[in-house]
């Protein structure tokens, strides 16, 4: 028999961060979260997402252990305003037992029928900048802190379920060496001079923060067309600088401006911190944050985060200014494999963007929908 419990206390909410780590202890590829990190997540005096979302957290139990967690999400934004009824979940790992994930997914539609939503999808986050997607190909690769892990028998559960595939994302890697800097040199010279553009460089984090929140509005326009996109208020924005930019080298970060110094476009680069993370094993201190600070030096990968350019600068060749900024760093810090996160499998724009490199898709993913 299956049992399903709402978290509530301290202990439970460590109970359903660390149930991943139960069923993925012996896989190779599977990168687990940072502990402490995915807690502030659920926290709804820390996380500001919860002005504008509520979140049940699920455990499933049976014979005394649990086996399967859930968390079921309503973002009112986008249910009150955007007049999208959708029922998100996420954070939804399961033993291989379809009894199991048959509770859970029936507790996250009771709640989306009790508060008249139209549909459930999943898995998802809160909003954009949250992991999105179940694994469908590319099991033998390594995850990494900004998505999901999951065995395969995940799919023939969902499809078991009687959900239907809703969107499908791609990730993809390219070596470096693959980068012909031709490709992008000479056109966005001539960009530069068209459209009076300059590229911004930093070399200190506090030189990026004056412009944070025109890069958050900027991602909230060019991101907007998107079918699951979720506006960023402006509190969250101020919760994302403190969680994020820290662990973002500043010479990753690129900006585009107008002659009146109007942010045009930006582009985030992360290094790769697969292996530190495997090392820490969730756990950020006493050690932990020191492997992060070593990755964050002397990674010889990146993930290509967000890019994002004003829509009236879209498809002129911005992107060529933001790559040839990239090339001397990649290049003087020995670069070697770079890594695309996910990206909507129909998005043709930004596919167009990287068909230069031969990039090599290595995964896909998927969201799954069911009318409620």
């Amino acid at each position: 028999m299956i049992t399903i419990k709402e978290v509530k206390s301290k202990a439970d909410y460590k109970a359903f961060v660390k149930f991943p780590f139960k069923i993925y202890n012996d896989c190779k590829y599977w990168i687990p979260p940072i502990i402490s990190q995915e807690l502030e997540v659920f926290n709804t005096e820390k996380n500001p997402v919860f002005n504008d979302a509520d979140a049940t957290l699920l455990l499933a139990y049976k014979d005394g252990k649990i086996v399967g967690r859930v968390a079921a999400i309503i973002n009112w934004l986008e249910v009150n305003k955007q007049g999208d009824k959708k029922m998100r979940f996420g954070w939804f790992d399961f033993i291989d037992d379809l009894e199991v994930s048959k509770a859970l997914i029936e507790e996250v539609i009771k709640i989306g029928k009790n508060n008249n939503l139209e549909f459930v999808e999943g898995p998802v986050g809160f909003s954009n900048l949250d992991k999105v997607g179940v694994l469908t190909e590319g099991f033998d690769y390594p995850n990494d802190m900004i998505t999901w892990y999951n065995y395969s028998y995940y799919q023939k559960h969902y499809e078991a379920l009687g959900f239907i595939t809703e969107k499908t994302y791609i990730e993809s890697t390219f070596k470096f060496s693959n980068v012909n800097p031709e490709a992008f040199t000479k056109i966005q010279d001539l960009i530069k001079r068209r459209y009076k553009l300059k590229p911004l460089n930093f070399t200190k984090t506090k030189e990026i923060m004056p412009y944070v929140d025109k890069m958050f509005d900027l991602f909230n326009l060019t991101y907007s067309k998107l079918s699951s996109f979720v506006e960023i208020t402006d509190i969250q924005k101020e919760y994302f600088k403190k969680k994020y930019i820290n662990f973002i080298n500043p010479e990753y970060i690129k900006f585009v401006v107008d002659q009146e110094n109007n942010l045009v476009a930006f582009a985030i680069v992360m290094p790769r911190f697969t292996e530190a993370l495997k090392e820490m094993n969730g756990k950020l201190f006493p050690f932990g944050f020191l492997k992060l600070l070593k990755a964050k030096k002397e990674s010889k990968s990146v993930n290509f985060y967000l890019i994002g350019v004003h829509p009236d600068y879209q498809n002129k060749g911005v992107h060529g200014i933001i790559f040839n900024e990239y090339y001397p760093i990649f290049k003087e810090k020995g670069i070697e494999d770079c890594y695309r996160t996910p990206e909507l499998e129909n998005n043709e724009a930004i596919h167009k963007i990287w068909k230069n490199f031969d990039p090599k898709i290595i995964k896909k993913r998927s969201t799954y929908r069911k009318t409620l």
